[in-house]
């Protein structure tokens, strides 16, 4: 997975603390927090992108996440889930997000993540006005490659 390269899409970070109900039975960040963390991010930067009155009329839904996780948060670590725009076909776009532990710098996870955007009363897939795209992707030329 290549998500280091942001290739000009700008990156948005939130910042969360490990605490006692994010571990497992192992006193690892479980598994399903990392998915929180990367559709709490997600959702925080379509928060900061929408044009206005985009967030009443769009909501978005995941179709895939793929996630390598690489080494273990535990109780207390303060991380840093960095998430970014890539490519947009038709009516899945992409996003890329790195899960970071502060003190150091170390990556311990990351994500690659496909969303469809959907009419937020009906839920039906719903293509977006050029502004939304333009914000919420980059050309196929610019993004990143997973692989």
């Amino acid at each position: 997975m290549s998500a280091s390269t942001h290739h000009g899409a700008t990156p948005y970070e939130l910042s969360v603390i490990v605490d006692a109900a994010d571990l497992d039975g192992r006193a690892h960040v479980n598994n399903v927090v990392y998915v929180r963390w990367v559709q709490d991010a997600a959702a925080a930067h379509w928060n900061t992108l929408a044009p206005a009155g985009a967030r009443d009329e769009l909501a978005w839904v995941a179709l895939r996440h793929e996630i390598d996780y690489l080494s273990p948060a535990v109780l207390g670590d303060d991380i840093v889930v960095r998430t970014w725009v890539g490519v947009a076909k038709g009516l899945s776009f992409e996003r890329f997000t790195e899960i970071r532990r502060q003190g150091d710098g170390r990556l311990l996870a990351q994500a690659r993540t496909l969303w469809c955007p959907v009419d937020a009363r009906t839920g039906k897939p719903q293509r977006v006005s050029a502004e939304v795209r333009a914000r919420c992707s980059v050309p196929a030329s610019e993004g990143d490659r997973y692989g």
